[in-house]
């Protein structure tokens, strides 16, 4: 069975920017309203496409918001990808992707509301969305490892202990805090925990 990534690609650029539409749609009812009380057509308004748009791309209601799921999981990674890139040593670059993570959650406040109702309704996207950071984060920590940067030590075990950080930081100072940007002392303080789970001096 072919993906709705693979249908949109097949309509084109204009097919995945309606695409990304009803999914930006999407993340704002299903935030505001609930998996249960949304609907095919309160999304479809909100996206400003007829029904029968919809389902060109998306069987149902479920299949969406379990490819919103998987949606938000690339983009938060990419943005902690690409930000972790430009940092020269493994503490810059977990530096640099925790700001690119909580300025995502800031701009995407939802993400948390979804991954909770994920839990509820799209259990196996949740696992995966949690696994495939996980999955990146111990290839990188064991590659630092190996190279002596950082000291030896169980790496999935570390990335599962940065990546509950990281969520719980932006719980507590970006979301509960009407979607602010982290304070600067806060993410100092951040790094500073970073360094002591890495094993490093600061």
């Amino acid at each position: 069975m072919s993906t709705t990534a693979d249908r949109s690609r097949r309509l084109g650029a204009k097919g995945s920017r309606t695409r990304q539409r009803i999914l930006d749609a999407a993340e704002a009812v299903f935030v505001e309203l609930g998996y249960h009380d949304a609907s095919i057509v309160k999304i479809t308004e909100a996206a400003g496409v007829a029904q029968g748009t919809f389902y060109i791309y998306f069987p149902g209601k479920r299949e969406l918001f379990e490819e919103l799921v998987d949606d938000l999981n690339r983009r938060v990674r990419q943005a902690m990808t690409t930000a972790s890139e430009s940092g020269g040593s493994r503490l810059a670059a977990e530096r640099a992707g925790f700001a690119a993570y909580f300025a995502f959650v800031a701009e995407h406040p939802g993400l948390y509301r979804i991954m909770r109702q994920a839990e509820f309704v799209a259990p196996h996207q949740l696992r995966q969305h949690y696994d495939r950071i996980v999955s990146g984060y111990t290839k990188r920590l064991r590659a630092a490892m190996d190279s002596g940067e950082i000291p030896p030590g169980e790496p999935e075990l570390m990335a599962w202990a940065l990546m509950g950080l990281g969520e719980m930081v932006g719980m507590r100072w970006v979301l509960w805090l009407d979607n602010e940007p982290v304070p600067d002392n806060v993410l100092a303080d951040t790094a500073s925990v970073v360094a002591r789970i890495l094993g490093v001096q600061e």
